[in-house]
């Protein structure tokens, strides 16, 4: 049998309470995730690859049939690098349906054996978001509540 193997790609600046919930679907669904980190030089990251690397291998340390990669290229590209048939994107909102939508449509008309599927996390986590996550830290505000301990830990703001 041939195994379901699942991308999620993303820029996990910081990876977020949110997205671990996802990758926590994910795995329920699928028998391997790999989570795909993206360099997204022009959104300026506040962390670098190598930093968001570390705090999503830290995340899912406990977690079985999960591996954590950077990439600078199409998504699409790596899923056959990866030999990935399924891209996981995390919706939190109505306001995020539209964007996701069309990255659904685009990656299809690219690879039209490339499926989408769209995960809700928890209602608790609903609300966060890896910019919402950075403004706090701007300000050494409380983290805690938002983000995975371990990733908390290398953080090392306000709990």
């Amino acid at each position: 049998m041939t195994k379901r193997i699942a991308l999620y790609p993303g820029t996990f600046d910081p990876i977020t309470n949110g997205h671990f919930d996802v990758i926590e679907r994910a795995l329920r669904l699928f028998d391997n995730v790999i989570i795909a980190v993206a360099i997204s030089e022009d959104k300026k990251p506040m962390f670098t690859l190598e930093q968001r690397i570390k705090m999503i291998n830290a995340a899912v340390k406990d977690l079985d049939n999960v591996s954590v990669v950077g990439f600078n290229n199409l998504t699409v590209e790596l899923a056959h690098t990866h030999n990935a048939s399924i891209l996981i994107r995390g919706l939190r909102a109505v306001s995020d349906f539209e964007y996701e939508l069309q990255l659904g449509y685009l990656n299809n008309s690219l690879d039209n054996s490339i499926e989408t599927v769209y995960l809700m996390p928890k209602l608790q986590h609903a609300f966060i978001s890896s910019s919402i996550v950075r403004n706090l830290l701007k300000f050494n505000a409380k983290t805690s509540h938002l983000l995975p301990k371990e990733v908390q830990k290398i953080i090392g703001n306000k709990n």
